[in-house]
């Protein structure tokens, strides 16, 4: 505890030189900011993947059963009879997704379709995200085609108008004098434009009846999964338990966040990487506590001589300086989480930074931040590792200089 106490009156204490307190200073704050910099920073990637979580419930279906080898599941129809007889389901129907290529006047674009039973509403909320007509299977004895904005806005098609959706042919001969014959072809009218505020929905998808899109693939009762929503009341944990049970190991039961595992784990990867970038940053700023240090060796120097007449041995002064190397740390470090969690909560709940971009687009306009308690704990832990490696090596590069001036 001695040289703790040392060094804090060391720390605390009023320079002879200046400079001493200006370096000391700029060491503390480069602590701080580099601190706040990543407390901020995870905060900021918090919000962004709580806003990606918050889109999934709009088109998403809560529970979804797939192969777990191959394309289609072959009995489609019979696995979603099985599965919504449970007691824990509320609504299951077979759905297909497929791509191919959409053609209107003289634009073509290709676009991944969902086909989709009578009633898909009762499954998934995607009525909630059309913003131009309406979801609907069929209207003028004509089957009818959902099209994100992306699709209306690159082919230029508005609802009321035909569409036609070609699909590369699965079976049968191919004459190759005429290309034609290699697709399967139907005509759709487009009921309704759906906006979801995810590039991976409003780029290139549609929504489609199932009956066209097995038509299209020449299916008879096959599907590529099965989407299903919980009746209220039941844990959606214990409901995938049951699902699973009853469709077995020849299949895997995702809820909405396996089914977006992708984009969550690309989300993380890169709020990691950024931490370590900032980390690096905090280790290269900490390194200005060794000139720091080195300074004030020189600055103490009759106090060592003092301290080494009256008994202190090296160790025990080098000591000194290790635990003040520690205090300018750890007083850098909390600083500046101190800092980066007010300014992260009062984004959070006040919004002052608005996105740069035109509001009318937006779904927010300020950017989103959360502060995550256990963040704060790895950053805690980040500021503790660089303070032991910075006394280490505070410790080799003063154990000379101790030598020579003391």
């Amino acid at each position: 505890m001695l040289p703790l106490r040392i060094a804090w009156r060391y720390l605390l204490a009023k320079k002879t030189h200046a400079a001493v307190n200006i370096i000391s200073l700029i060491s503390m704050v480069g602590m701080a900011v580099a601190t706040a910099a990543i407390v901020i920073v995870l905060s900021v990637f918090n919000g962004f993947s709580d806003l990606a979580l918050g889109h999934l419930s709009v088109i998403d279906p809560q529970v979804k059963v797939l192969p777990v080898s191959g394309k289609a599941i072959s009995n489609g129809d019979s696995v979603a009879a099985v599965v919504g007889r449970l007691e824990c389901v509320g609504n299951a129907s077979p759905v297909i997704d497929e791509r191919g290529l959409m053609v209107y006047g003289g634009h073509q674009m290709p676009v991944v379709f969902k086909g989709v039973g009578h009633g898909y509403s009762r499954i998934s909320d995607i009525d909630r995200c059309v913003v131009d007509g309406v979801f609907t299977d069929s209207a003028y004895n004509m089957p009818c085609a959902l099209v994100c904005v992306g699709v209306a806005y690159n082919i230029d098609v508005h609802p009321g108008q035909d569409v036609a959706l070609y699909v590369p042919r699965r079976q049968g001969r191919i004459n190759t004098a005429n290309p034609a014959t290699a697709f399967r072809a139907d005509s759709l009218l487009v009921s309704g434009v759906f906006r979801v505020d995810q590039p991976e929905y409003d780029t290139d998808r549609i929504i489609i009846p199932l009956d066209v899109a097995r038509r299209l693939l020449l299916y008879d009762h096959e599907a590529s999964s099965i989407d299903i929503r919980i009746r209220e009341g039941w844990d959606i944990g214990e409901a995938i338990q049951e699902i699973k049970s009853v469709v077995g190991d020849s299949y895997k039961v995702q809820d909405r966040l396996q089914q977006q595992e992708a984009s969550f784990r690309m989300i993380s990867i890169e709020k990691w990487v950024t931490f370590m970038m900032l980390a690096f940053i905090l280790l290269v700023s900490s390194f200005n506590i060794i000139s720091t240090l080195s300074m004030l060796v020189l600055e103490k120097r009759d106090n060592l001589l003092t301290l080494r007449a009256v008994g202190a041995s090296e160790s025990m002064v080098r000591r000194i300086f290790i635990c003040l190397g520690w205090l300018i740390s750890a007083i850098g470090g909390m600083v500046g989480i101190l800092v980066g969690v007010c300014l992260s909560l009062a984004q959070q709940y006040g919004g002052f930074i608005h996105l740069s971009a035109d509001p009318a687009s937006l779904t927010i306009t300020a950017y989103p931040v959360r502060v995550d308690f256990m963040d704060l704990i790895t950053v805690v832990i980040v500021v503790v590792i660089i303070g032991f490696i910075t006394s280490q090596i505070t410790s080799m590069f003063i154990r000379g200089q101790l030598r020579d001036r003391t």
